[in-house]
């Protein structure tokens, strides 16, 4: 069977073609193509409260891209979600419409909790040490969503308006970051030892800076290579570090919400499956497929 997931984020839009195979009664996925284009919806709707008609006709004519593609590859299912800029959009209904209209795609706008949901979808608990209790941190252009995974079970989630779009635009409010540090800390208190799992473009990426070979990062490392990024400028971090421009502005951010909540948690090492939201999709849509 092969699925596709579109994720329509606050900084980029995704389509994955995933290939899932049943092999010995357990699932396999292999990821056929993913595109990312750096829509950047965010920087609208955080700045005025709305998507302009430039970036509504940007994301239209992506979608009926990705339409074709869809058909082209036959999919099996496919879902399309979009999250945290467009539940804050005031014309996100008539987008929306508009994409149903023009393209034939079916977008749902997903609240927090569901998006939670969705990337702990993934199945990670089957990667995991069930003696350890673990915070799932999945960090994207708008929000921020945390999951407790403890005695292989979800004991909590929460999204927040914590992003690096956000942070970018200077449109996070103190309060929110006071609520993040409270509910980690009321949620975490006592589990020990907690280890943190890191999703997002951002993890992903900085991951791969570290060319390590196993998939956890030391809250130390973690730290060093903020400091790292924050002592460049924007335009170093582009020709010295390589980064493409949509990544370089955020990556600094998405590097402080995690070492922050990495010490408000208490947390030494990070994993970092390189996952997201559109694996989640996929494998959501499997399991859904296989009742």
């Amino acid at each position: 069977m092969i699925f596709a997931a579109v994720d329509i984020g606050s900084n980029a839009m995704r389509l994955l073609f995933c290939r899932a195979y049943d092999i010995g009664g357990k699932p396999h996925f292999s990821k056929e193509e993913l595109i990312r284009l750096p829509i950047r919806l965010g920087e609208d709707v955080f700045l005025n409260g709305k998507i302009s008609e430039k970036k509504a006709e940007k994301l239209i004519t992506a979608m009926r891209g990705f339409h074709e593609l869809i058909k082209v590859y036959e999919v099996d299912a496919y879902r399309a979600v979009a999250t945290s800029a467009m539940r804050d959009a005031s014309n996100s209904v008539e987008i929306i419409e508009r994409i149903k209209n023009e393209t034939g795609l079916t977008v749902e706008i997903i609240d927090g909790k569901l998006e939670a949901q969705l990337v702990f979808s993934n199945h990670i608990e089957e990667m995991l040490n069930p003696k350890h209790a673990y915070l799932y941190i999945d960090v994207g252009g708008g929000s921020t969503e945390l999951t407790l995974y403890h005695n292989q079970k979800v004991l909590a989630a929460k999204s927040f308006n914590i992003g690096t779009v956000r942070m970018l635009l200077n449109k996070v409010e103190r309060d929110e970051w006071d609520n993040l540090k409270e509910w980690i800390k009321k949620n975490t208190f006592g589990i020990k030892p907690l280890h943190a799992i890191g999703s997002g473009g951002n993890i992903n990426k900085i991951f791969k800076m570290t060319k390590k070979e196993n998939k956890n990062l030391s809250y130390n490392k973690l730290k060093g290579i903020h400091d790292m990024l924050n002592s460049f400028t924007l335009e170093e971090r582009i020709d010295v570090l390589g980064l493409k421009p949509d990544r370089a502005d955020v990556i600094v951010h998405a590097s402080k919400i995690f070492t922050t909540i990495m010490k408000t948690a208490d947390i030494e090492d990070i994993f970092v499956p390189q996952i997201g939201l559109s694996d989640g999709i996929v494998h959501d849509l499997y399991d859904k497929m296989k009742l």
